[in-house]
């Protein structure tokens, strides 16, 4: 039986996980087209690590974690860029949510407020659906630290997405 290269486990993965992959990285990125790219350069480090990808018991997990990784290295990047130039440029993100229904802009929204880590913790917990200790391998936190950001993300959430007149105190 021939052995599968690394190029047709890439393709095979591919097919069955490049959605899912997208819609998790979304919830860490807080948009798609970002996700996107990171998911990309994923899949190309899969093939240009096809040895490490290939010895992966989980290869989506394996993924996973290469795109957070790529998108805390671009936000990293990008932040030290802003931090750089002292001219605002126009938000990239604008017109990239067209097609997407008014909760799930309220959700990225209130997403891209929270604390990077935090944000991380909640898209691949509840939105990936991960177990915590699999959230904690993804990130390379200890799964108590995930939890704690678990908790804050979600009390910060429940605040930002709370309808106005439940934020408002009783008389």
């Amino acid at each position: 039986m021939p052995r599968t290269s690394a190029v047709d486990r890439v393709q095979e993965v591919y097919a069955t996980s490049y959605r899912r992959l997208v819609g998790q990285l979304t919830g860490v990125t807080g948009d798609p087209e970002e996700a996107e790219d990171a998911v990309m350069e994923a899949f190309a480090r899969a093939v240009n690590s096809s040895r490490s990808f290939l010895a992966a018991d989980n290869p989506e997990a394996w993924l996973r974690t290469v795109a957070v990784n790529v998108t805390r290295t671009r936000w990293r990047r990008s932040r030290y860029f802003r931090d750089v130039s002292h001219r605002v440029a126009p938000d990239p993100r604008v017109g990239s949510y067209d097609d997407l229904p008014d909760d799930r802009l309220a959700l990225l929204a209130a997403l891209r407020q929270l604390p990077a880590a935090q944000r991380e913790a909640i898209a691949l917990h509840h939105l990936a659906d991960l177990p915590v200790h699999e959230v904690a391998e993804t990130v390379g936190a200890p799964v108590g630290t995930v939890k704690a950001r678990l908790a804050r993300g979600r009390a910060a959430l429940a605040v930002l997405l709370a309808e106005p007149d439940t934020q408002r105190s009783p008389r």
